[in-house]
């Protein structure tokens, strides 16, 4: 989505059905421009998610819900 955004995702919000497993997804939507992400949460290793969020200064919401399941 970043890649098809072509550069217009400055100031974007990012909304995710699943969690994230790891801190490269912040990191490269900190990078696309992204200011706050919605997410379920869950993961083991929130805390590493969340420590990446607080670096850029991005906005994180867990609500607590997943859409994904497999």
């Amino acid at each position: 989505a970043i890649r098809k955004s072509e550069g217009r995702s400055e100031g974007s919000y990012l909304a995710s059905d699943a969690f994230f497993p790891f801190r490269d997804g912040i990191d490269e939507a900190a990078k696309a421009g992204v200011t706050a992400i919605i997410q379920p949460g869950g993961s083991k290793r929130d805390e590493e998610v969340i420590k990446a969020a607080n670096e850029y200064n991005l906005a994180m919401v867990f609500t607590g819900v997943r859409c994904f399941k497999h």
